[in-house]
């Protein structure tokens, strides 16, 4: 069983012995920058003369240099850009400012894993992944709490990256709740394949197809949005507050019989298959590779793809329900 750490295992005062260069202040940065200073952190903040998050930077009381200005300047990096665009970031902005005895951080081992970042033999290199989005890291180290993180030391040249790492995770509020040991691949494969298979491609499209499978049926579009989308956080909350066999003593026989009896039927071995399938492309970094080209290419899939998304009946349906409805 994966070992916990918590407030006790780390020495916050570590981390607010270093200037912390925050790369990029969007989901995880503004969280990751907000909560380090709370916390008693020195933060610089990285962004290019043209981003667009300069603004909220500076409403959140931050004087924003550019990216190399903050890493130069600072002994901690985190870098928070978007995995498309870490690699050329890091070429960029970071790269020349690495020295002996810094330390790069990450908060999702994509760029390390598939080669887009090849750190210097002389620096410390190593992650803290929340396992949750920033508004959501930020809201709960705000109400004194905080959300589980995944850590992991890459490359420890100092001897002091593991303690550092925890004390960072500290920082963020994440050992209120607890962090785990884990390796970049693991990071990185599990968290492509959970995002692909179930949290996103999975769930939305058996959505949609539930929905149009009811429509196609004849029923109305409003009924089948509410019981195929809408209350999928209604089940969403009990999973995440006791686990399956919670959610099944939570909800009605019939559904609970329902959810044996057919819901092998929908996901049976075809499938499984699909899903081991993808997570090969995943380990091989074929998923990598494919989106990396994408985004070279001007993301032409992803903006077609983006474009039918928007048009689809359910969407349409959605707003018009999220009107009426408190």
């Amino acid at each position: 069983m994966a070992t916990l750490l918590y407030d006790a295992d780390a020495d916050i005062e570590l981390i607010r012995h270093k200037r912390i260069a925050i790369i990029g202040y969007g989901s995880q940065g503004h969280a990751h920058a907000l909560n380090l200073r709370d916390s008693g952190c020195e933060v610089l903040i990285g962004l290019p003369e043209i981003s667009r998050s300069r603004l909220k930077a500076e409403k959140d009381g931050w004087s924003p240099l550019l990216p190399h200005e903050a890493a130069a300047r600072a002994d901690c990096i985190m870098l928070l850009v978007p995995d498309q665009y870490q690699g050329q970031v890091y070429t960029e902005s970071i790269k020349d400012t690495l020295s002996a005895g810094k330390i790069l951080l990450v908060a999702h081992g994509f760029s390390l894993q598939y080669g887009q970042i090849v750190p210097p033999a002389d620096v410390d290199v190593a992650m803290v992944a929340p396992n949750g989005p920033g508004v959501q890291l930020r809201q709960m180290y705000q109400a004194g709490s905080g959300i589980p993180a995944l850590w992991t030391v890459y490359q420890d040249i100092t001897g002091q990256a593991r303690a550092l790492t925890i004390s960072y995770a500290r920082a963020l509020g994440c050992t209120r709740a607890g962090i785990i040991q884990t390796t970049l691949a693991e990071e990185t494969e599990t968290d492509l394949f959970a995002e692909q298979v179930v949290l996103c491609g999975g769930l939305t499209s058996l959505i949609r197809s539930a929905f149009e499978t009811l429509v196609e049926a004849g029923y109305q579009p409003e009924v089948a949005y509410t019981c195929c989308l809408q209350e999928v956080k209604l089940i969403a909350d009990l999973l995440y507050k006791g686990g399956i066999h919670f959610m099944h003593n939570s909800i009605s026989d019939t559904a609970e019989f329902g959810d044996y009896v057919t819901g092998p039927r929908i996901i049976g071995e075809q499938s499984r298959e699909q899903m081991r399938n993808v997570l090969h492309e995943i380990q091989t970094g074929t998923f990598a590779r494919n989106w990396i080209l994408e985004n070279q290419a001007g993301r032409p899939t992803l903006q077609a793809m983006r474009r039918k998304d928007a048009a689809h009946q359910i969407e349409t349906v959605g707003k018009q329900m999220r009107d009426l409805l408190p």
